[in-house]
């Protein structure tokens, strides 16, 4: 599972990164990442993310245990400015404990939901988990939470002129596989055009000499 799971996170990448923020039904808070994670649906507005069980022995993590009891997480995305305090929150603390505080990192109070907010975080959703899906038992298996997205909170600091989130000012991060992770600095963001609204050519139209050219790549 060690091997299988390696080779997963390496191909599969980079991932975001989903900095969810729980709670138990005592009120005790937990803060933890995971890079199983995207969004799925615009209308309803749905993130999946999944906590595995643990690879060395199958545990479950607090996260899934406190979903369980109180539905709902808010899921904050991770920039540079926080990364080395969302790793910090991923170490195995006892049950109980404050990542929070370990990681050095501010609760807000949410408007909709009851686990906090990370101030630090660019951009926080409040959702309420509508489903819980159980993929196995065995060390590894992930458990999908699909959340509905009931308010978002974004800091104005990362809009352009337009309102919208400048892919440069929010410089998000990535999980890669092992210890890696990738930064969206400007060198590495770049733009294509959609294609929308034309009937494309198609590579199987250009002439032959162009089409089988040894010269000129499939990109290209």
């Amino acid at each position: 599972v060690g091997d299988l799971q390696t080779l997963l996170q390496n191909a599969v990448a980079p991932r975001p990164i989903a900095f969810a923020s729980t709670i138990d039904k005592d009120g005790n808070p937990n803060l933890s990442p995971f890079s199983f994670f995207n969004v799925v649906s615009s209308d309803p507005p749905i993130l999946l993310f999944s906590p595995a069980r643990k690879g060395e022995n199958g545990g479950l993590k607090d996260t899934y245990f406190n979903i369980k009891e109180v539905p709902e997480v808010v899921i904050n995305m991770v920039n540079f400015d926080l990364v080395e305090q969302m790793s910090l929150s991923s170490v195995s603390y006892a049950k109980g404990v404050n990542e929070f505080e370990k990681a050095g990192l501010t609760a807000l109070p949410s408007d909709l939901v009851r686990p906090f907010r990370v101030k630090e975080s660019p951009v926080q959703f409040e959702c309420v988990v509508q489903q819980v899906i159980e993929l196995g038992t065995a060390a590894g298996a992930g458990n999908l939470m699909l959340c509905l997205v009931k308010k978002i909170h974004v800091h104005t600091s990362i809009l352009d002129t337009n309102g919208q989130i400048d892919p440069f000012l929010i410089d998000l991060v990535g999980r890669m596989g092992g210890p890696y992770y990738v930064r969206t600095v400007k060198e590495a963001l770049f733009q294509i055009p959609k294609p929308l609204g034309i009937m494309a050519m198609g590579i199987d139209q250009l002439p032959n000499h162009i089409k089988h050219s040894p010269y000129l790549t499939g990109n290209e």
